[in-house]
């Protein structure tokens, strides 16, 4: 950067990015602790739905003045996320959290290499597959079921990484955020009904703790570091989620990852980070926003 005030730009974006990956980590740690009672269907329709509620009381964003392109834009955004966040919990019911992080973030690698059109991200693709490789067969994490959910939340990922751009780069970019969520709210909330549970009242502060720290906030700074920085500085820092989500769930949750389990996870972080500085060079990746 050229400018001292794009040089503050880029450090705001990093200081938005590592506290977005923080929160997302810790909520999802905590949220995991109710997934024997409520089950991850209903703890994460329920986290959307207060986190719904709280960026609809804080940014009050309106129904007019938006374009065809915009809403459809923003309804993408929500079935995504919605698609995404239940997967994701399904994985984290069945894997490690590090692990079904690591799954997820190959959506964002799929972004950033079919971006690109240079032989180095698709050898960094290979690699990262061979990560995965790695934590599926011998590092002990077989849980078929639980793999494929990871899977899964990359395939979302990817659509949400795309559909968060259009979103974020936006005019009312905040607000159509608070819009996506709610939609994501509204596809999740027939899975609470379904699944016949009734939270008590500390379970309903741990929900509330979960959606504020892991949806409203991260959700929301993520979308202003899309505007401050590239997607190549958003895309490359994201790629730390895997190790942190490792961290926190040894912290939180006491759960291990054994030796070829974080090679894989180390594998993967350096190909995706690899694959997102280098396609950011082109300026054609997609914002790469969590």
């Amino acid at each position: 950067m050229r400018t001292t005030s794009s040089r503050k730009d880029v450090l705001s974006a990093v200081g938005l990015i590592i506290v977005g990956s923080v929160g997302i980590q810790i909520s999802s740690a905590i949220a995991s602790t109710l997934f024997a009672d409520l089950g991850p269907l209903a703890v994460s329709a329920l986290r959307m739905s207060i986190a719904a509620i709280v960026l609809l009381a804080v940014f009050r964003p309106k129904v007019r003045g938006r374009s065809k392109r915009e809403w459809i834009g923003i309804v993408i955004y929500g079935v995504a996320m919605a698609a995404m966040n239940i997967s994701l919990y399904e994985a984290i019911h069945r894997l490690p959290l590090g692990v079904a992080v690591t799954l997820e973030f190959l959506g964002p690698c799929a972004v950033a290499l079919f971006a690109s059109r240079r032989v180095v991200e698709g050898v960094l693709a290979v690699a990262a597959l061979a990560g995965v490789v790695l934590i599926a067969g011998p590092a002990g994490y077989g849980d078929v079921l639980g793999i494929l959910f990871g899977l899964s939340a990359g395939l979302f990922f990817a659509i949400y990484t795309v559909a968060s751009a259009r979103v974020g780069k936006s005019e009312n970019g905040i607000s159509g955020l608070a819009w996506s969520v709610t939609i994501a709210a509204v596809l999740s909330l027939p899975l609470v009904a379904t699944a016949g549970v009734a939270p008590t009242a500390p379970q309903w502060g741990v929900l509330a703790l979960s959606a504020v720290i892991g949806v409203s906030i991260p959700y929301t700074v993520d979308t202003r570091a899309a505007k401050l920085t590239s997607a190549r500085v958003v895309g490359t820092l994201f790629s730390m989620d895997p190790l942190v989500a490792a961290l926190f769930g040894f912290l939180l949750l006491g759960e291990t990852i054994s030796g070829l389990g974080f090679l894989g996870i180390a594998i993967v972080v350096a190909a995706g980070a690899g694959m997102v500085w280098s396609s950011g060079k082109t300026d054609s990746a997609a914002s790469l926003s969590t």
